[in-house]
């Protein structure tokens, strides 16, 4: 498996992937960013995990390669239309596992946060950086 990242070159490094994992912000710049041409690049035998926004994703694409075979398979968290409907092909084709948006939920979630915000709190009282900031200028 080639861990990859979004960049103008991702189509070259598309055929040595047997998993695709679509990690990306969801910003102006990656709506459609994974289409018809990244799915093309994709060998028959590789799977698309989609982790990110269903945006960033050519939805449509995505089926119609998952109903002829052109990749082999996918796991989607996320949609373009949230919840799917259900009249969705992803619902029904047997190459594709559906979750319900919950990749996002670590274990002891809510431990952590807290534990971010109470640092941050401290931070802000003594003047310090606080940890991750929202840069709304980059969308994330």
């Amino acid at each position: 498996m080639a861990l990859i990242s979004y960049s103008h070159q991702v189509d070259l490094r598309l055929p040595l992937c047997d998993f695709v994992i679509v990690a990306l912000p969801g910003t102006p710049e990656t709506v459609g960013a994974i289409g018809a041409d990244e799915i093309a690049c994709m060998r028959s035998n590789a799977f698309l995990i989609n982790i990110a926004r269903g945006f960033v994703l050519v939805e449509s694409e995505l089926i119609k390669a998952l109903q002829t075979g052109a990749i082999a398979g996918a796991m989607l968290d996320v949609f373009e239309k949230e919840p799917l409907p259900q009249d969705s092909p992803l619902w029904y084709l047997p190459n594709v596992i559906v979750t319900p948006h919950s990749a996002g939920f670590p274990e002891n979630y809510a431990g952590r946060v807290f534990s971010v915000f109470a640092d941050n709190i401290d931070r802000y009282l003594q003047g310090q950086p606080l940890k991750n900031v929202v840069n709304m200028s980059r969308g994330y």
